[in-house]
């Protein structure tokens, strides 16, 4: 009997990461301090340019579905210590960088960034520009929760600089909604596209999620006839990472109601289907773009990057991330900030840097990095290229990765030949397992607490 996808999405169902970085985040340690990140700050770097990114990490309410690190909460006074904590951190750290290094990419995340005011948006951005130097043409992107929105919102990021924006959709059936605490109309959402689009916002992204509770293929479907109506230029679709373990709010989620594999897997191809047929390219493991877009372009070129904000441009690029739980990297080190309001707060107060964990890269785990960075970006890797770029014999030094992807290669998830490894369409939908045949890090702990959500 032929085996189905189905039957492989079954077999391959197991935790793993999600590789916006290697090392993942559970290896970073806190044995890397304030003085190792004041040292790779400090690293000169002529050649990368730099990606600014803010956390901002308050929001009016709990969505259920949540892995992000947030505080819902309506007191706003909350804001004013956290505003402060970033200009502080800001000051620090430029003031330990090249002030001639300029950022092409300034990002701000959540929770939800538009909770800040618009005045304090706009005092935000200011105090930004006060301590870094953005380039011109700089891609300038904010995530937006189309609730508690108003146009002055929007007016106060293009008034600031913002290019692009990120609205949060996930699901727009009101079953779906109910179940996760997050209730949004079609006619809220349409409103604020039509804002951004009269405001000049030069790209519009809109964030789904499959595998959500009351969640069918079905009604799905009449989310994605949305989407493809309200024609935005990029679609993120991602797979919820139900790990009640870590964020315990998602208890309240009955798992009585998660989709099973059979329901995951059409709504898996509900949204390949609709999204191509409306015109979008299927840029990897949970991005969709048009044909013109620049993330297409760097595909087909070999120049697109994966980092913790998704797929990316910009890859030689040093990330300076400010706010509780934040995520920094240059070249050969990633470093996370402490995770709770207030000893984030209080050791911003102390020092000026809030460094909880992170981790120094060894050349292993450069190349490591660039081998499944090259697998989730291109879908394919050049063994003659990667052993020009880091003087390595390919076949040598991932001997152990190649036997574990030749179970896959049979299953039809990838084609490996004498100088080259190609995932296969089929194998798009297991860019997470074919990238863990090339990470050093991974083992089997019997009775561990999973470190990831499942890969199906």
């Amino acid at each position: 009997m032929a085996t189905t996808t189905l039957d492989l999405l079954r077999k391959y169902s197991v935790p793993g990461p999600r590789y916006t970085s290697y090392p993942t985040a559970p290896y970073f340690h806190s044995g890397f301090g304030e003085a190792d990140w004041i040292d790779a700050l400090a690293q000169p770097a002529p050649d990368r340019g730099l990606s600014l990114y803010t956390h901002i990490p308050f929001c009016d309410s709990l969505c259920y579905y949540c892995g992000c690190n947030m505080v819902a909460t309506r007191d706003y006074g909350k804001t004013r210590p956290y505003l402060a904590a970033l200009e502080r951190e800001m000051a620090t750290a430029a003031a330990r960088v090249d002030p001639a290094r300029a950022a092409h990419q300034l990002h701000w995340g959540g929770g939800t960034p538009t909770y800040l005011s618009p005045d304090d948006i706009r005092a935000l951005m200011a105090m930004t520009r006060r301590h870094f130097r953005l380039a011109d043409h700089a891609e300038i992107s904010c995530e937006v929760d189309p609730r508690e929105l108003s146009r002055a919102h929007l007016e106060a990021l293009r008034e600031s600089g913002f290019n692009r924006v990120s609205f949060g959709v996930q699901d727009m059936d009101p079953a779906v909604q109910q179940a996760v605490n997050r209730i949004q109309s079609a006619d809220l959402i349409r409103q604020v596209l039509d804002w951004s689009r009269e405001l000049g916002f030069e790209s519009i992204n809109l964030d789904l999620i499959v595998g959500l509770p009351k969640q069918t293929p079905e009604s799905f479907r009449h989310t994605l006839d949305q989407v493809a109506a309200w024609a935005p230029d990029r679609v993120a679709v991602f797979a919820y990472a139900h790990v009640p373990w870590m964020k315990k709010h998602q208890r309240l989620i009955r798992e009585a109601d998660l989709p099973d594999l059979s329901a995951k897997l059409a709504l898996q191809e509900a949204v390949e289907s609709r999204l191509s047929e409306a015109g979008y390219v299927n840029i990897g493991l949970d991005h969709f773009a048009r044909p013109e877009d620049e993330l297409v372009r760097a595909q087909r070129n070999k120049t697109l990057w994966r980092n913790f904000q998704g797929y990316t441009t910009h890859k030689d690029s040093d990330i300076l991330a400010f706010g509780a739980s934040s995520i920094s990297q240059t070249a050969d080190a990633y470093m996370q900030n402490e995770k709770t309001l207030k000893r984030y707060q209080d050791r911003i107060g102390d020092t000026g840097l809030a460094v909880e964990r992170g981790v120094r890269l060894t050349r292993d785990d450069q190349i490591r990095r660039d081998a499944i960075t090259r697998v989730m970006c291109d879908l394919a890797l050049d063994f003659s290229a990667f052993e020009a770029a880091w003087s390595v014999d390919f076949a040598r030094y991932f001997e152990s990765a190649l036997a574990g992807l030749r179970p896959l290669a049979d299953d039809g998830l990838v084609e490996i030949g004498t100088g080259s490894l190609k995932v296969t369409e089929t194998g798009r939908r297991f860019l997470r397992n074919i990238g863990m045949c090339f990470d050093a890090y991974l083992k089997d702990a019997a009775g561990e607490q999973p470190r990831y959500s499942k890969t199906a």
